[in-house]
């Protein structure tokens, strides 16, 4: 369908049910659960349910202590090859009024956690999820710096 030739381009994407960057950072920081999406040296995705925090228009990820398979996790493995990833956070409903997702695309590093800057990375982390703040994150600290904010919601 084209946009009519009267109509602004943003009003184009609202009636289309797309979202603004900015309330598409605003819905993403108020869900609970994301997924992480990398892509490993074979050009295999991979993808991995989080818990996060955002802070400005940067995500922040932890490997905790909740039992992982030994050694490095691909995750981390495949952000130290290709630091370009997506992270999307969604909400279903079976009333389809109220359907939404958004999706965050940025470059992520890994900082090893006994640096400062990990640590500092953690502190919205560890005050926005409970089981953190009894047992913080011991692991790597996965941070996005995201480039481009883009959603959708059901209109």
């Amino acid at each position: 369908m084209a946009m009519p030739a009267n109509e602004r381009y943003d009003d184009y994407l609202e009636r289309r049910g797309a979202v603004t960057a900015a309330q598409a950072r605003e819905r993403f920081a108020s869900a609970r659960v994301a997924r992480l999406a990398t892509v490993g040296p074979g050009g295999r995705p991979h993808l991995v349910p989080i818990v996060f925090a955002v802070a400005g228009e940067t995500i922040v990820h932890a490997v905790d202590h909740k039992p992982k398979r030994p050694g490095t996790l691909r995750r981390v493995r495949n952000i130290r090859h290709q630091p370009s990833v997506s992270v999307l956070a969604d909400a279903y409903d079976e009333d389809w009024t109220r359907l939404w997702w958004v999706r965050a695309d940025g470059r992520a590093r890994v900082l090893e956690p006994a640096t400062a800057e990990a640590q500092a990375a953690l502190v919205p982390l560890v005050a926005r999820y409970l089981p953190y703040a009894e047992r913080p994150p011991q692991g790597p600290v996965i941070v996005v710096d995201v480039e481009r904010w883009t959603g959708w919601e059901a209109v």
